[in-house]
């Protein structure tokens, strides 16, 4: 069916709009390099004129797609030529700006055959990629070796191995389904990995509450434990290093209804009263700690975290809620809402996010009541904070007791009031 002259024109202003946009973002680059005009490769005009070249050659009729192909080919020998001649001038070997005309070009064939928001939203994307240079730049330099891997593990254990797991139920009471619990592994995987970065991007230099907010979406339990250690060997801290301690235990009920709300929105939501008081309460301490020790932030380099993301990790957290997501069912039916309960406070002593997912799973769909599952989160939460609080004693001293653990079993108490009152 033959276009009308406003669908023609249509398309003709989208391929010039994308193409001025991509060359916008060239030609302002060549200026910061300080090239004058008559020097530049390609600027706004030149890829405006690209992105038409390539609608206009679809509209020739019989035998378009062959002329496009043919244009392609000369316009890369053109941009060539001209890339070369750069690196003779001034040794500059990248290539970005003839890749970007390349994509310009067909930017603009898809624009004339009339998927518009692909080719604004390709525009626009692209546009952004190039500005971002430096900030990707500086990044690229930061990443060391385990954490480029843990990049390339997270996103095997993502895009490949996820997508050709079994959705079905298999073992006792079919609760094993393999897509579903290494999705889990996948979004504790990833929470942690974000937060890892956060803390690296951020740095321990912006102040310890940072490290704090950030370890805590990784492993408060890590921060604990090695904030106490600092604290008895940097007495003159100790209170920035309780105020991060009780920062990154706060965060931890946050990370815990994030997850929660993802799986059983319920469920997160009848446990948001009691973790958001004891959440509340812990930060609000820390403001006072920092209050009382001063606004100044040292240096430290101290988070308690080491790789993002290892496939060890994710195979050991996996097979521990495949554990407890069978222990659950078997408890349920053994023992009643007593046995949710038990393992929920066995599990709170070393980790939270395993029973969460699997309780959250459970309500989701499995007969598990609401209640008894946000419960059950909400014992091991307060189990989980209870370890802390010990570990701050024992590590730190009585004195960084006095300052994170008092805090800390308050906190606990009140909690267990709102979960009580509710």
């Amino acid at each position: 069916m033959a276009m009308t002259d406003i669908e023609l024109f249509s398309r003709l202003g989208m391929a010039l709009a994308a193409g001025m946009l991509i060359g916008l973002e060239r030609g302002w680059h060549e200026r910061v390099a300080d090239r004058a005009h008559g020097e530049q490769v390609a600027g706004i005009r030149t890829f405006g004129i690209i992105a038409l070249l390539g609608a206009v050659t679809l509209l020739v009729g019989a035998g378009a797609l062959v002329l496009s192909g043919l244009v392609f080919l000369g316009l890369a020998m053109v941009l060539g030529v001209n890339h070369v001649l750069a690196v003779q001038a001034d040794r500059d070997f990248g290539i970005t700006t003839v890749i970007a005309g390349l994509v310009t070009y067909v930017l603009g064939a898809v624009a004339m055959k009339g998927y518009l928001n692909v080719a604004a939203s390709v525009a626009v994307v692209m546009a952004t990629i190039l500005s971002l240079k430096p900030v990707l730049h500086r990044w690229e330099a930061r990443l060391d070796r385990k954490e480029l891997f843990a990049t390339f593990q997270l996103l095997l254990i993502s895009v490949v191995m996820l997508p050709v797991l079994p959705d079905r139920g298999f073992g006792p009471w079919s609760a094993l389904n393999p897509y579903e619990l290494w999705w889990m592994v996948v979004l504790i995987a990833a929470i942690s990995y974000v937060g890892y970065f956060g803390v690296k991007i951020a740095g321990p230099s912006r102040g310890l509450g940072i490290t704090g907010l950030l370890g805590g979406m990784v492993s408060s339990t890590a921060v604990a434990l090695d904030f106490s250690r600092l604290a008895r060997e940097e007495s003159g801290m100790h209170r920035y290093l309780a105020m991060g301690i009780l920062v990154a235990c706060a965060t931890m009920f946050p990370r815990i209804l994030l997850v929660s709300v993802l799986i059983h929105p319920p469920t997160a939501l009848a446990m948001t009263p009691s973790l958001g008081a004891m959440a509340l309460f812990c930060y609000a301490w820390a403001i006072v700690l920092w209050r009382r020790a001063g606004a100044s932030h040292p240096d430290v380099e101290a988070t308690g975290l080491r790789n993002p993301f290892e496939i060890r990790m994710a195979l050991a957290f996996g097979l521990l809620l495949a554990v407890i997501v069978v222990l659950s069912h078997a408890l349920k039916q053994w023992l009643g809402d007593a046995g949710v309960y038990l393992l929920a406070a066995v599990s709170g002593l070393s980790d939270v996010d395993a029973i969460n997912v699997s309780l959250s799973r459970m309500a989701g769909g499995e007969g598990l009541a609401v209640s008894v599952a946000a419960h059950g989160v909400i014992v091991a939460a307060m189990v989980n904070t209870l370890v802390k609080a010990g570990i701050t004693a024992v590590l730190g001293g009585r004195r960084f007791a006095l300052e994170t653990g008092v805090p800390l079993l308050i906190a606990l108490g009140v909690g267990a009031l709102v979960l009580v009152m509710a």
